[in-house]
């Protein structure tokens, strides 16, 4: 007898929706809330207005119609349930040990933890996904944006001629005059 034939009905509807977006949520649960809610205080704390932030890379949410960032400033983020976690979630959805956050000069990638319930970018579920500016991240019901912030170039000084030592220009030396013999 095969396994198919040993499961039930019900294990092979179950398992026919196994790559589905929505894999491990259950229906009683909200399936996207207010992240900010789900923030423990610590990482509550971290969170910069979107405005004036400097240049790197963050996780963005939104409440209460402001754009918030998280700053990842290490080169690995932990994200998930557990103490040691960088950015933790307070969600039984989301595992205690749930994704890596990778950052390098090139870029950034997002490794899933071997989470229960799964790591999504852009609705897609994922082990590794190299990230790019405005992809959209989903651990459990809590949704974040990459967002990649440029540093601002500044305009060239102008330069008008040289100047020496103390702020004077330089004085250039008169090519000596022929001696007559």
């Amino acid at each position: 007898m095969t396994i198919q034939a040993q499961l039930s009905d019900r294990a092979l509807q179950h398992s026919a929706r196994h790559d589905h977006p929505t894999d491990g949520m259950e229906s009683s649960v909200p399936f996207v809330v207010d992240p900010y809610t789900l923030l423990d205080n610590r990482t509550r704390g971290r969170l910069i207005p979107e405005a004036g932030a400097p240049a790197g890379r963050y996780l963005s949410l939104e409440h209460d119609g402001e754009t918030r960032l998280i700053a990842l400033e290490r080169p690995i983020t932990h994200v998930g349930r557990g103490l040691v976690a960088d950015v933790r979630l307070e969600d039984s959805q989301v595992s205690r040990r749930h994704a890596i956050l990778a950052l390098r000069g090139d870029g950034a990638r997002i490794l899933d933890d071997r989470s229960y319930n799964g790591t999504f970018v852009n609705g897609r579920r994922v082990t590794v996904q190299q990230l790019a500016d405005g992809d959209v991240l989903r651990f459990g019901r809590a949704v974040f944006r990459f967002t990649e912030i440029t540093p601002r170039r500044r305009a060239a000084p102008l330069r008008r001629g040289r100047v020496g030592l103390y702020g004077r220009r330089a004085r250039h030396p008169e090519p000596p005059s022929p001696v007559a013999a």
